[in-house]
């Protein structure tokens, strides 16, 4: 009859020295810091910039909103459309004056729908303006780069004064200073181009009050 005996082995020191050692210091270290720094940058961090912002940019924070009797109308950064002769017209927008989806229309040059689509809004404006399709601005049947650009240029708002003074029943003169009061230069003298605002121009043609016809 043959005994059978169990035996325990005992671990060899390789074994012993391989077995993975687990710190949890080391991961309860690594766990605290993870929460803190999101924490403070991804909360305090924030909440604290917020803070900065309304205390000394409070009109720029709260994305330079134009108000009438109480009411937003509008915003000094973006652009929105006219569609009464009685307006300045703004830039074309790619992104439909969306701000949500700020974009150009990303068309190049060689671009037949592109160049067809500029020669038929510029004959569009043409026909709007009374003037030939060579004299209109580039900016009044072009898209700007962010869809919602507010700004055109001096000569786009000079050849919309004829029509706007007579839906209006103004002076060509009157709404001329109007534009000029409104048309802003280089930034710092040296950069950029003169440029009007076209929401503001329009609120300021609103305030303006025809002549009383005899």
């Amino acid at each position: 009859m043959t005994m059978t005996s169990t035996l325990t082995a005992t671990p060899r020191k390789a074994d012993v020295e391989s077995t993975p050692v687990v710190d949890r210091g080391l991961w309860r270290g690594a766990i605290v810091l993870t929460v803190l720094s999101l924490a403070g940058f991804g909360f305090l961090y924030s909440l604290a910039g917020v803070g900065v912002g309304q205390a000394l940019f409070p009109k720029t924070a709260n994305g330079s909103v134009i108000e009438r009797d109480g009411k937003v109308i509008g915003s000094e950064l973006v652009a929105q459309p006219f569609v009464s002769d009685t307006y300045f017209q703004s830039r074309p927008s790619a992104a439909g004056y969306n701000t949500m989806s700020l974009a150009g229309s990303n068309q190049a040059r060689t671009n037949p729908d592109m160049r067809q689509r500029l020669e038929e809004a510029r004959a569009a404006v043409a026909q709007r303006e009374g003037v030939e399709p060579s004299a209109v601005p580039g900016d009044l049947y072009t898209q700007s780069g962010s869809g919602i650009d507010p700004h055109i240029s001096p000569a786009g708002a000079a050849i919309q004064v004829d029509r706007v003074a007579r839906a209006r029943s103004l002076e060509r003169s009157a709404v001329e200073r109007l534009v000029a009061q409104h048309t802003d230069g280089k930034q710092l003298g040296v950069l950029g181009q003169p440029r009007v605002h076209v929401l503001n121009l329009n609120l300021a043609l609103d305030a303006l009050k025809a002549p009383a016809r005899p």
